[in-house]
């Protein structure tokens, strides 16, 4: 099999520091504004940066698993 470009545990860390930030964006943007409706149309931007890094995120997950 051809050796990546870019190294799996690149790939794994980088997803995980997605993942780790969209939880900690949520979590934070939360506490500071007592919003946790995903659903309120003031807030909806933050919620939709949480969604694209967590979708990016799990997404890279998938990608470095199936290399394997």
């Amino acid at each position: 099999m051809e050796e990546s470009a870019f190294p799996r545990k690149v790939k794994v860390t980088l997803s995980l520091l997605l993942i780790i930030g969209a939880l900690s964006m949520y979590w934070g943007w939360g506490l500071i504004y007592g919003s946790w409706n995903i659903f309120e149309p003031q807030h909806m931007g933050v919620y939709a940066i949480f969604v694209v890094m967590m979708g990016f995120g799990v997404l890279g997950l998938l990608l470095a698993a199936k290399e394997k």
